[in-house]
């Protein structure tokens, strides 16, 4: 079982950004990690202790999790300390103007030994762009502090794909990240989502496909391995546990407004709203995910990493289609698994077999 815990608060909204975090909400921090603390209770009861289970991975998202004092995490991980497997991956984002020295240092003390700093660029004028807050000076610092206070896995979040883009660009920003002690780099092209300022400005996101193959050619190169569509690593220890998780539709546990969980076939939605969510954490929408559907999921996701997919969950003619596939070099298989050569294309080859 996974478990992921949501925060929902920022300093500043970023343009891109479509997560659920509100920037206006910061006097209801204490109530609102009390509450918390009351669903990450009561779903660790239901879900962990009933079903004799183990927690696999745990990663802190948001939103913003420096925004809180680390001190305000402790009672979270007196609860989860418990139930958590023998050096469990422990995960948390941070942006660099508030992962202070000190913040980090807590942050390890009580457990978190993975950081993922939400850098997005080195360049300035890029980062004003894209509603960034921090500087690229305040970056490079935070990932130095993380690293002298010796956490084991260090991410740094790229974005590409942005207006004014290049590969000479991109470069300068992949060699700054590979100047510094990281583990891993997550290098995401620019979503436009509703509900962002860059909503109704199509023109800031460049659509290159060839942009694409040559950033990850560079980082490749660069000695990081790329084994998601959006992820590389310096090596298998550093690639992230709580992603693969997701990857291989593994359960998890979803804790803070606007969180997702996903157990026994079904996913469950606490409230987006802060308000709401501090009057009753245990309200929540379900949803049940038909086999179908989890079979689409498992696919979809198995040809974007390189989790692959089993070969028992396809039928007759799907198998025609793989073996078509493997004709024309485009997925292999390997172990009982089907395993897709171009991330890229991923979500046509899943499609195409799933027709």
């Amino acid at each position: 079982m996974l478990l992921y815990i949501h925060i929902p608060f920022c300093d500043s909204k970023c343009f891109y950004c479509a997560f659920n975090s509100y920037t206006d909400r910061f006097h209801l921090k204490h109530e609102y990690m009390n509450a918390l603390k009351k669903q990450l209770r009561n779903d660790i009861e239901n879900y962990i202790i009933k079903d004799n289970k183990k927690i696999e991975t745990v990663f802190i998202g948001g939103g913003t999790p420096s925004t809180i004092k680390a001190f305000e995490y402790e009672e979270v991980f007196e609860i989860i300390k418990p139930h958590l497997e023998k050096d469990a991956e422990i995960t948390t984002e941070a942006n660099p103007n508030s992962a202070s020295f000190d913040w980090l240092k807590g942050m390890n003390d009580l457990g978190v030994n993975r950081v993922s700093f939400g850098v997005q660029s080195f360049n300035a004028e890029k980062l004003k762009f894209l509603g960034r807050a921090h500087s690229s000076n305040s970056a490079i610092k935070a990932i130095q502090n993380a690293s002298s206070i010796g956490f084991k896995g260090i991410n740094c979040d790229i974005i590409y794909g942005v207006q004014n883009d290049t590969l000479e660009s991109m470069k300068l920003d992949f060699d700054t990240a590979f100047s510094l002690p990281i583990t891993h780099l997550s290098a995401y092209s620019l979503t436009i989502e509703e509900g962002t300022k860059f909503f109704d400005r199509s023109s800031v996101k460049i659509d290159d496909e060839d942009l694409s193959y040559e950033i990850f050619d560079y980082i490749n190169n660069k000695g990081f391995h790329q084994y998601e569509i959006s992820n590389f690593a310096k090596n298998k220890v550093s690639e992230s546990k709580h992603n693969y998780g997701y990857w291989q539709h593994k359960e998890y546990l979803g804790v803070g407004a606007g969180a997702v969980g996903y157990v026994k076939n079904q996913r469950y939605y606490p409230s987006k709203s802060i308000e709401e969510y501090i009057e009753n954490p245990l309200i929540n929408e379900r949803e049940d995910i038909s086999l179908d559907d989890i079979k689409t999921e498992k696919i979809l996701l198995g040809f974007r990493s390189l989790n692959g997919v089993e070969l028992s969950l396809f039928d007759t003619n799907e198998m025609e289609k793989i073996n078509e596939l493997i004709k024309y070099d485009k997925i292999y298989i390997q172990n009982d698994r089907v395993f897709n050569k171009n991330f890229l294309l991923s979500d046509e080859l899943a499609l195409y077999i799933l027709d």
